[in-house]
């Protein structure tokens, strides 16, 4: 059927609580206060019932239904039933079952717009009280709904009886009376809302001013951190504005100047100059006179006695600096 596939922004789905649980104690003679109290899925069961007589096993339904596990019995039933009747609407049993009230109500507004597409909702020579005989729990959920009748009932013979008697003479104007006992009792709610509204608004105000207030010292930090001379700052500068208890910005000027103060004071050491450096030069001086002396003496074990006395003689006035010729 064309009720199975309903969107989300159908008109179904905006049907009113009220008027959901209005059609359900109707339909099936039922006191239900709250959407939810339809989660163990029993009375889906008997909608389905109401529409499709003889097609749901009324006495596998559980109108004493507690616990998941036996809510989900029910929803069992129901699904064979759609299983049934070809009908693909998918039961999310997990979050039925917890009874959240929006889950339920759009459940219920979807069983709504089904029932109503069967038949034009007409529903005739059904006895829903009948029905549930047979079902597990249903003779409680009589008891618990007869009484409830009673009330409204009685509640509307004694305004006609009231109705009936003469009026006193204090009553001369009833409504001036109930104006009289309503203005006291709304004042006094207005005022305590009023009270949390101004409580509430201080609050915000106060988590306000402490935010901008350290938003400001991280700005200054901020701020400080990017001058050059940041590698020389001194701790003292930081916590010169972590520390401040008050919004003076003279705290910023103080910490400031203790950076300049200890960049003007640190020593400006001058470049050491280097020794021209001589080794290389005495090296190569000695590795000539090393080089000459080897000759000299190849030469001399060579050479006659003769040879060798005027050859050491002249090396000796020539070469070296302590004897003179």
């Amino acid at each position: 059927m064309a009720a199975t596939k309903i969107g989300m922004m159908d008109s179904a789905y905006f049907v009113g609580r009220n008027e959901i649980l209005a059609w359900i104690n109707t339909t099936l003679q039922l006191n239900l206060s709250k959407v939810e109290e339809a989660a163990s899925g029993a009375v889906h069961c008997q909608l389905m019932d109401a529409v499709h007589p003889g097609v749901v096993p009324m006495h596998k339904v559980n109108f004493d239904a507690k616990n998941e596990y036996e809510m989900i019995q029910n929803y069992k039933v129901l699904q064979d039933v759609f299983n049934k009747l070809k009908i693909t609407k998918h039961i999310e049993v997990s979050k039925l079952v917890k009874g959240r009230p929006l889950d339920n109500l759009e459940f219920m507004q979807w069983m709504k717009k089904y029932c109503d597409s069967v038949n034009g909702g007409i529903m005739q020579s059904y006895n829903p009280l009948e029905r549930r005989d047979s079902s597990k729990g249903g003779k409680e959920i009589h008891k618990k709904a007869a009484p409830a009748q009673v009330p409204s009932k009685s509640s509307s013979a004694a305004a006609k009886t009231q109705g009936t008697h003469p009026a006193r003479k204090n009553d001369g104007n009833p409504a001036n009376v109930s104006q009289k006992q309503v203005k006291p009792a709304s004042n006094a709610g207005a005022q305590a809302y009023d009270e949390q509204i101004t409580e509430l608004k201080l609050f915000v105000d106060s988590l306000e001013k402490e935010r901008d207030f350290y938003f400001a010292k991280l700005r200054d930090i901020e701020m400080l951190c990017q001058t050059p001379e940041i590698k020389h700052l001194p701790i003292e500068a930081i916590q010169r504005i972590l520390y401040a208890t008050d919004d003076n910005p003279s705290v910023v000027e103080e910490a400031q100047a203790m950076v300049s103060q200890q960049h003007n004071q640190q020593p400006v050491l001058s470049p050491i100059p280097e020794a021209p450096d001589e080794r290389p030069k005495q090296e190569t001086q000695k590795r000539k006179n090393i080089s000459t002396l080897e000759v000299d003496m190849a030469s001399i074990s060579t050479s006659t006695p003769r040879q060798r006395l005027s050859d050491i003689s002249n090396f000796s006035c020539s070469d070296s600096p302590l004897t003179e010729c």
